[in-house]
């Protein structure tokens, strides 16, 4: 007897991410050829790609709890700098998925740079997905000079990129941005047992991490993320002199 439509179906799409997510580590395979399986099962399957997501983003390295907001400080070739970074209530459909939008408020000098939106979703397994970013950058009078950046799965060949893995092991290298010649991002896991402080507080057995990005060869910032936390430090080791890290967390 044949196995139902519907659960060919089901074994099709855990396929397509597994292949997805494998694809993604080799940083040698081309992001389209990444970004193929998922996408394919969105158009031939659309319903059934929503049952393979969580409904929150609860992942013990990258939690988004609504209404939290993270607050950073740091410096930037000199300047002082703060980023306001707030887990909103709403969800945004994007390839059939309820991604949680987070809204990111970079400032330089006490002055609002950068508003972008971002979306999120974590599979059923634990691994949160980056379905991608509407990002406004601003003059000093608030007026939008540039929205670079910006990308959507399932806009021109764009695809999610994976921004956490559910269980990460040193060595990992995957992509978080899949827009080709827009957003190509790529992290490696570098530890799992970094220890660090920040102004919030000390942490350990923390992942670190190291991204670089297709458009900017000669950058490479190290980021670090606490358990049940999530993002805490970042520094640009290499092409830039920047530091950011977390100093106060709030929850409505």
């Amino acid at each position: 007897m044949k196995p139902p439509c519907r659960t060919i179906v089901a074994i099709g799409a855990v396929f397509a991410l597994q292949t997805f997510a494998a694809a993604a580590q080799d940083p040698v395979q081309s992001v389209q050829a990444a970004a193929t399986p998922l996408l394919a099962l969105y158009r031939s399957a659309p319903a059934v790609i929503r049952t393979l997501f969580a409904r929150n983003v609860s992942n013990e390295f990258f939690p988004l709890v609504r209404g939290t907001t993270f607050f950073y400080e740091g410096t930037k070739d000199g300047a002082p700098t703060r980023d306001e970074v707030h887990v909103t209530n709403q969800t945004i459909r994007i390839l059939n998925i309820n991604c949680t939008v987070v809204r990111d408020r970079a400032f330089e000098d006490n002055v609002l740079v950068e508003d972008t939106f971002d979306y999120y979703a974590q599979d059923i397994s634990g691994n949160v997905w980056y379905f991608g970013e509407d990002t406004k950058e601003l003059d000093e009078k608030g007026r939008v000079v540039s929205t670079q950046g910006t990308w959507r799965a399932g806009v021109n060949g764009a695809a999610p990129g994976l921004i956490m893995e559910a269980h990460p092991l040193v060595g990992d290298r995957y992509y978080q941005e899949l827009a080709a010649g827009v957003a190509e991002d790529q992290a490696n896991v570098r530890s799992l047992t970094s220890s660090t402080c920040v102004p919030f507080d000390c942490f350990h057995d923390v992942l670190r991490t190291r991204e670089t990005s297709r458009f900017e060869p000669g950058v490479v910032e190290q980021k670090y993320y606490a358990s049940g936390i999530g993002f805490i430090r970042a520094d640009i080791l290499a092409g830039g002199n920047e530091h950011t890290a977390l100093v106060r967390i709030t929850h409505e």
